[in-house]
C-alpha cells in the first residue's frame, strides 16, 4: 500500500504552495484517478510520489516504510504527458534498451505484445509513431523497470477517440497487478473506468464517488 501523509509542496520557482496537506492511501489493483484543471498541482503529485520533487513537509510510506526520494525513484515509473520529449533512442529497440545491460529479445518481444506493439519494426525511430503507439512505448519502458507504481500524466491527452478507448482498456489491465495512479483533466473520458476518483482542487485532494465497476 501507498500512503501520502500529510504532504506539502512548493515549487522552487513559485510562491504558492501547490499541495496542501495530500493525504491518499492506495493499494495495488486498485487504480486511483485523479483529476483537475490544468495548473491544480496533478503533475507536481506526481512527481513528488516518484521522488522527483521533494516535498517540504509530510512523509511517504510503501506497505508501511518510510521511503525516501532515491528509494521512490526505484519504486515508481513515470510516463509524462508528451513522452515524445523523453524518447533517447534513435530508434525503438535502442529506446527499449536504454539502462539495461542485458535485455533479451524475449523480454524485449513480451513488453511490447504486453502494451500492443507487437509488430512494431524495431528499426524505426520512437518520433515516426503515432500518438498512441508512442504512449505505448513510454508505457513499455517504464514496465521493463518493473515498477511496483505506474505513474501516468494525462494519458489520453491529444489522441482520437478510438485510440483512447484502446489506452484506457490497456491501463485497466496494467492496473491488475500494480499501483496504478492516473492524473487528467478530462475525468469525462474514465466514466466505464473502475477504480478510485479524486479530484485536485485549491491544493488539496477531495474523495469523489467510486467509479462504477
Amino acid at each position: 500500500m501507498l500512503e501520502l501523509n500529510d504532504i506539502r509542496f512548493r515549487p522552487a520557482t513559485s510562491e504558492r504552495v501547490v499541495l496542501n496537506d495530500i493525504n491518499l492511501k492506495a493499494s495495488p489493483g486498485e487504480p486511483v484517478l485523479i483529476s483537475g484543471n490544468s495548473g491544480s498541482g496533478k503533475t507536481s503529485l506526481l512527481e513528488v510520489i516518484s521522488g522527483l520533487a521533494g516535498a517540504q513537509k509530510g512523509s511517504i510510506h510503501w506497505n508501511q516504510e518510510a521511503l525516501t526520494r532515491r528509494q521512490r525513484r526505484w519504486l515508481c515509473g513515470v510516463v509524462f504527458q508528451f513522452p515524445e520529449r523523453h524518447f533517447l533512442g534513435l530508434n525503438v529497440s535502442q529506446e527499449l534498451k536504454l539502462g539495461h545491460k542485458r535485455l533479451t529479445s524475449e523480454e524485449r518481444s513480451h513488453v511490447l505484445r504486453r502494451v500492443g506493439l507487437g509488430d512494431v519494426d524495431l528499426r524505426q525511430a520512437p518520433e515516426r509513431l503515432s500518438g498512441g503507439q508512442q504512449r505505448r512505448l513510454a508505457l513499455a519502458v517504464q514496465l521493463l523497470r518493473r515498477p511496483q507504481v505506474l505513474l501516468l500524466d494525462e494519458p489520453t491527452a491529444g489522441l482520437d477517440w478510438s485510440v483512447r478507448s484502446e489506452v484506457l482498456e490497456l491501463l485497466q489491465d496494467l492496473a491488475q497487478d500494480r499501483l496504478l495512479i492516473v492524473v487528467t483533466h478530462e475525468p469525462d473520458l474514465f466514466e466505464e473506468w473502475s477504480g478510485n476518483h479524486w479530484t485536485l482542487r485549491e491544493g488539496r485532494l477531495h474523495a469523489l464517488s467510486p467509479l462504477p465497476l
